[in-house]
């Protein structure tokens, strides 16, 4: 398919995870037009050959396809409706197909969807896994919430920016398998941290607890891709001072919309809470620049608390 058969693509969000997924949109082809509202990201984007707009409605104005890439549901409901109506679905081409990739509320995403399609469009939510590392490479994993008839246009999009792009459900259930996955994740990474400290205090190496539980029982995603002690695995955050891939924040952020939804659907999640608990207050304090892999910190302090008392 050359450029000229590819929907025009807005992409609202050019920061760590939308400034290189939009560049493998242009990479593919894809004649995109950006905003963002730091300058910095968006004269990042426009080197990678997207074209800037001044505001989000600009960046949507006839586009067919809009992607968002936001902080919250907040920002993607006032980007969607603008303040007078004026807002990327007044913008948009006559049944665009709007794509929101951020992490949200599933509240909020179907919210932004039934506001989509008042406004003659087509909605998807489709937040993503593979952090920083997987936005630039274009192996993400897309969590897909859409109306079958709409899977095969939001699949050719998506393309570019996915190593897997999978389909869970009707509107909101890209939402609900996202924070869902990354609620195993932060209770995960605790688990290997602790695991790790009580391997320091009983004298073992980090290599030979890893070469162990990396083929046993223990092994998973946070030990073997994102391990939290330096050595084992050498892409690992742990070796470069825990520059985030995906950064603490961003993890207490998802754990308090898993929270959320647990709440609201009268399901025990004690594991999930005290895993909230924990990341909400480090990343509040000194794993607010770190990525999440950096808890094995606070694993060591509340260890080292325990010895003194």
């Amino acid at each position: 398919m050359s450029s000229t058969d590819k929907p025009r693509v807005a992409f609202i969000g050019l920061g760590n995870m939308g400034g290189p997924m939009a560049a493998n949109l242009v990479e593919a082809g894809y004649v995109v037009t950006g905003f963002d509202p730091s300058p910095a990201a968006a004269s990042a984007a426009t080197e990678a050959g997207v074209t800037p707009a001044d505001s989000a409605a600009a960046a949507a104005r006839d586009a067919q396809v809009v992607i968002t890439m936001l902080p919250s549901g907040k920002h993607v409901l006032d980007v969607y409706q603008g303040t007078n109506g004026d807002g990327v679905l007044a913008a948009a081409a006559p049944g665009a197909l709007l794509v929101d990739c951020s992490t949200i509320a599933v509240d909020d995403a179907r919210a932004a969807a039934g506001a989509a399609r008042a406004a003659g469009h087509r909605a998807v939510d489709a937040p993503v896994s593979g952090g920083v590392g997987g936005a630039t490479a274009g192996t993400l994993t897309f969590m897909v919430g859409a109306a079958d008839g709409d899977l095969e246009a939001v699949n050719a999009v998506l393309e570019p920016m996915a190593g897997r792009v999978v389909h869970c459900g009707d509107s909101g259930a890209g939402q609900a398998a996202k924070i869902c996955n990354n609620m195993i994740l932060g209770i995960s990474m605790i688990a290997v941290s602790e695991a790790f400290v009580l391997g320091e205090r009983l004298g073992l190496t980090h290599q030979a607890l890893f070469d162990v539980a990396s083929t046993a029982s223990g092994q998973c995603w946070s030990l073997t891709t994102n391990c939290p002690v330096a050595g084992p695995v050498p892409t690992s955050p742990a070796n470069r001072d825990y520059a985030p891939g995906f950064a603490s924040p961003l993890m207490a952020k998802d754990l308090g919309l898993a929270m959320t939804a647990a709440d609201t659907t009268h399901t025990g999640t004690r594991m999930g809470q005290l895993a909230a608990e924990i990341y909400r207050e480090f990343a509040s304090g000194d794993g607010a620049a770190l990525d999440f892999s950096a808890i094995i910190g606070a694993v060591r302090d509340d260890q080292n608390e325990g010895a003194a008392s």
